[in-house]
């Protein structure tokens, strides 16, 4: 039987780990292979994390959005859907910094924004499935309200 492993605190886990790559600051999460609770280790974490952590054996480090292809490539998988004719434009933009602030402001002109945010945080989701499954977890969501 596959240790349970909330979807929902996985997310959260995955985006703090993400952004503190980003950020250059110390951000990392463990899922426990026991039990399936997820341990946050790094700056502004009061709660110290099990001694044995690093035991990979007993706990699996929350994966950031490269290792996932969450980063560029699933935007342009986006565009190709989304917006075909702006694709050498959007290409241009991931030449230099701030490409992803550049791409927000087209979907804002576009009118695309909301469908990005949908086809973000359903691949974000679709990703996290299959790593627990890959890692021998079962993900799942809390009942609403619950």
């Amino acid at each position: 039987m596959r240790v349970s492993v909330d979807l929902d605190e996985l997310l959260t886990a995955y985006e703090w780990v993400s952004a503190g790559e980003a950020a250059a600051v110390d951000a990392e999460a463990y899922v426990s292979r026991v039990n399936g609770q997820i341990h946050w280790c790094g700056e502004g974490v009061d709660e110290e994390p099990p001694e044995d952590i690093e035991d990979g054996g007993l706990y699996i480090a929350v994966p950031h959005e490269s290792e996932l292809d969450l980063g560029r490539s699933l935007v342009l998988r986006f565009v190709e859907e989304h917006l075909p004719a702006k694709r050498e434009e959007i290409d241009d933009f991931f030449r230099r910094r701030g490409a992803y602030s550049r791409f927000k402001s087209l979907l804002e002109r576009s009118r695309q924004l909301d469908a990005w945010h949908h086809y973000e945080q359903a691949a974000k989701e679709a990703a996290l499935r299959e790593w627990c499954t890959e890692n021998g977890f079962a993900a799942s969501s809390k009942p609403a309200g619950g």
